[in-house]
């Protein structure tokens, strides 16, 4: 497990320099989907995101590999996701 690097310290000046994740669950005609969401936590944007019917590694690596692929993350971005599931 890595260290906390962010320590609770969710006001930040710096641009895309902290990207935070979380996973809800949202009901569809299918079924429940698992939905995991990064958002750049200066910005409060959405960066990147995932679905799928299992909460796995795979959802939380699909979400923020799409969000290095969209905007380009700076050098040294602090990804923080929580240690639930």
């Amino acid at each position: 497990m890595a260290e906390n690097l962010l320590a609770r310290c969710f006001d930040l000046a710096a641009a895309k320099c902290v990207w935070v994740s979380d996973i809800t669950y949202v009901a569809t005609a299918e079924g429940w989907m698992y939905l995991c969401v990064v958002l750049d936590l200066n910005s409060r944007r959405v960066v990147g995101w995932s679905m799928s019917e299992r909460i796995d590694t795979v959802l939380v690596q699909e979400g923020l590999w799409m969000a290095c692929l969209r905007p380009r993350p700076a050098r040294g971005v602090i990804f923080h996701s929580d240690r639930g599931t």
